[in-house]
């Protein structure tokens, strides 16, 4: 039915130094090469490790000394909807606040450790589709979505204007699960009408990418998850990030693909925890705690 994909390596934003980072590893790939080759008593063990090749899937242990930019958002519990986000920059003496901390919500569930560039290993909630929970752990930041044909003043960032035919795939059975698509919406597919981008909703004006879950995409670990407006100062989202319309302009023109932002999205005792191993501002520079 003229489904496209379009992908953030097709995108303006695309870094293509980040081709297979988040690949299983190699001895994992050896032994499934080497049991292809076995007789039919390693089969079973050969499926079982297809299965679980989601969850060891390779991630990162410490923040990149290329990201000079960062939002970090603080949850007080994994239980709360409510939190606190602030902006920083990398300089010369570390780093340095950007902006004052902002309120934000987030899933009316709170968070859940979600699957990104340094993905929490200790007890807390695993992000899974429609458990109303922002995922939480360390994530790049890819291409924003607006319905405008630029970005606020001052912005200088890679941006695609939504069309008739955009959809975001949040269907853990579509073969384009948590991925942006564009369809011919003269003939589009059935799965269109619930997925399209397009909607004519105040909140949805700038979607800027969090990419969760997206290198590749695992059915059933969460999909479409954004920073976008706030419907209101008590009204959380399914799982995006959500701001005053302000603090998200505010946020979209500071953005700078060159300094390969990211975003840090913890419980305050899970940031306190692994901030030192995982290169983290120290607490003590910033105002969230």
């Amino acid at each position: 039915m003229g489904v496209r994909e379009a992908s953030i390596s097709e995108s303006p934003g695309s870094n293509p130094a980040n081709a297979g980072r988040d690949l299983p590893p190699l001895g994992l790939w050896v032994t499934l090469s080497d049991h292809m080759h076995r007789p039919k008593r390693s089969r079973l063990l050969l499926c079982t490790l297809l299965l679980v090749l989601p969850i060891f899937s390779r991630a990162e242990d410490r923040l990149s000394p290329s990201v000079t930019q960062l939002i970090i958002g603080i949850a007080p519990t994994w239980d709360s909807m409510k939190g606190r986000l602030q902006r920083f920059d990398n300089t010369q003496q570390g780093w340095r606040a950007a902006g004052p901390p902002v309120p934000v919500l987030f899933g009316k569930s709170g968070l859940a450790w979600g699957r990104g560039l340094i993905n929490g290993s200790d007890q807390g909630p695993v992000k899974m589709e429609h458990d109303h929970r922002a995922p939480a752990g360390v994530f790049r930041i890819g291409i924003i979505y607006t319905y405008d044909r630029s970005l606020p003043p001052g912005a200088n960032y890679p941006f695609h204007t939504v069309g008739e035919g955009d959809a975001w795939a949040d269907d853990v059975n579509n073969p384009h699960y948590n991925q942006h698509v564009t369809v011919d919406p003269k003939n589009p597919p059935p799965w269109f009408a619930k997925q399209k981008m397009r909607r004519g909703d105040f909140a949805y004006r700038w979607l800027v990418e969090i990419r969760h879950n997206a290198d590749p995409p695992v059915p059933g670990y969460g999909s479409a998850i954004f920073f976008h407006i706030r419907r209101g100062p008590t009204r959380p989202s399914a799982g995006c990030t959500t701001l005053a319309e302000k603090d998200l302009v505010e946020l979209i023109q500071w953005l700078r693909a060159s300094a390969s932002p990211e975003y840090v999205c913890l419980p305050r005792a899970e940031y306190l925890d692994h901030w030192k191993t995982w290169g983290l501002p120290d607490p003590a520079s910033t105002t969230l705690f």
